[in-house]
């Protein structure tokens, strides 16, 4: 699919959001509608973009954004050789590897095609571990990626820790 950049939105980059502390997101985890830009840029190449995000809050960590697959560049995703996990909350995620010429990220994305009852709004939205990508924005801030390699939460300036992620985290 090709994906056409969105228009610029100046007032959304210029919208300050107050500050969310990732300990008042809820357990089991909440699914939001955001329509701030979304940005994933990898290779030199924009994967996704979109003003429809869903972003998934859970308690301990940093949300992490959903894009809508008709905003992906579904043509740069093949499917991940590492198979698939299992969330309580959310069922059975498909990993996907973005391709972008030579440039392979392996199993960079994740989607989960029949997500359980409670999360069935995340049906085939993909989201992007943003270490994984070159660069990954919201309302034009850079988000930092989630220390670890497991959760892909998004840390933007408006999102307070600690964070679970890191070593010594594990059992919080």
């Amino acid at each position: 699919m090709y994906l056409d950049p969105l228009p610029e939105h100046p007032a959304q980059a210029s919208a300050p959001r107050p500050p969310e502390s990732v300990w008042d997101y809820p357990r089991p985890p909440a699914v939001r509608e955001d329509d701030r830009l979304v940005r994933v840029e990898c290779a030199g190449q924009v994967v996704a973009e979109t003003c429809r995000s869903l972003r998934v809050l859970e308690t301990s960590h940093p949300p992490v954004f959903y894009v809508p697959p008709a905003d992906v560049r579904t043509d740069l995703l093949v499917p991940a050789l590492s198979g698939r996990t299992w969330c309580e909350w959310k069922g059975s995620a498909r990993y996907w590897d973005v391709v972008v010429g030579d440039e392979v990220r392996a199993a960079a994305a994740w989607s989960y095609p029949r997500p359980e009852p409670g999360f069935t709004a995340l049906a085939d939205h993909v989201a992007f571990y943003p270490s994984r990508m070159d660069r990954c924005t919201v309302a034009g801030e850079d988000a930092t990626a989630q220390e670890g390699d497991f959760y892909g939460g998004w840390i933007t300036s408006e999102v307070r820790g600690p964070f679970k992620g890191g070593p010594g985290t594990l059992l919080w």
